[in-house]
């Protein structure tokens, strides 16, 4: 369990640098109990299992592999994960999860039992599924993991009548939203967001790549978001085009209409709340999501909480929505 873990803190530190390939961590424990920690490269680098059995080097003989995510057996950018393991010598693998893309689904493992090597698949499953879900999600629909994310006063406004909003939350919860932004492949805003406030979308805050920025309708060419995509089409079609350019996970940044729109159309699969300790103090400011919500109790969205962080002055609020399946699969399967 501590080296399944171990291997997820490997994992966790490349977060933002893999996509579209998974972030993965791996750690090599020799005979002698010596481990070695391994986490994905960067596209067209080694990947996690590699990396690990490069630093053992010739301690790896005979030693154990834990890793979070199933070993390819297949040459795409980098050869397979699957022959660097069994000519290291290794002869026990535990593998959090299978990995989902159809190109391995099982390969890997049955290619390690078929050398001999005794494999063990499920530790810390539903930790590393977490860990991956946007992978997952994408892998299995092919589409982005979406997530929703929204700032706004205790009373559930984001911008005062007059459309203005400025820094409703503190620096530590608009770092967190650039960290976010990092970790995403795209960023989608309304061109009433580009219009009022022309932001530049771009990571400042912490380090990491800037995301694709893709604009729901059309801009003036001298918007600081450019470049960036504009997209007029459905919902659907938008995430589809994503999905298969290689966005893992989408990032939607508002407005009020754009975040209902996700909403209603059941394409959110985490919600990302920053409530600030301030009131707007009437019914007049800019709601959450714009257009009419429901008509009785009985009818009300009803999420789960995941977690609930102070962060700086503010509250950092994650919110799972209310079906154990994923909104964002439902909807591809079903259209």
């Amino acid at each position: 369990m501590k080296t399944m873990q171990r291997a997820m803190r490997n994992a966790a530190a490349v977060r933002g640098s893999t996509s579209p390939n998974p972030w993965v961590g791996a750690v090599v424990t020799a005979p002698d109990g010596a481990r070695f920690d391994g986490a994905t490269s960067p596209p067209g680098g080694p990947h996690a299992e590699i990396v690990a059995l490069t630093a053992a080097g010739e301690r790896a003989a005979g030693g154990a592999l834990t890793v979070t995510l199933e070993p390819c057996a297949h040459h795409g950018r980098t050869p397979p994960c699957t022959e660097a393991i069994i000519a290291a010598g290794i002869r026990r693998v535990t593998v959090a999860i299978e990995d989902p893309d159809a190109l391995v689904a099982g390969r890997g493992i049955a290619t390690l039992r078929s050398a001999g090597i005794e494999v063990s698949v499920g530790e810390c499953s539903d930790a590393v599924r977490d860990q991956l879900a946007a992978y997952v999600v994408h892998r299995q629909t092919g589409r982005p993991f979406v997530v929703l994310k929204l700032a706004a006063t205790l009373d559930g406004r984001i911008a005062a009548t007059d459309g203005s909003s400025g820094w409703i939350t503190g620096l530590d919860a608009r770092t967190d939203v650039h960290r976010l932004r990092a970790e995403s492949d795209a960023v989608v805003v309304g061109a009433g967001t580009v219009r009022a406030d022309d932001p530049a979308l771009t990571v400042r805050h912490v380090p990491g790549r800037d995301p694709l920025r893709v604009v729901l309708g059309s801009i003036s060419p001298t918007a600081r978001v450019h470049p960036c995509r504009e997209h007029t089409g459905k919902l659907d079609e938008l995430l589809d085009d994503l999905g298969r350019d290689g966005v893992v996970q989408v990032l939607v940044e508002g407005g009020a209409s754009v975040a209902a729109s996700f909403h209603r159309a059941g394409l959110v699969d985490r919600y990302v709340l920053y409530l600030a300790p301030a009131l707007m103090g009437g019914e007049d400011g800019i709601p959450l999501l714009r257009g009419p919500g429901s008509r009785s109790m009985s009818s009300i969205w009803t999420g789960t909480f995941r977690s609930v962080t102070r962060i700086g002055p503010d509250l950092r609020i994650e919110l799972d929505p209310p079906t154990g399946r994923c909104p964002t699969r439902r909807s591809h399967e079903e259209s």
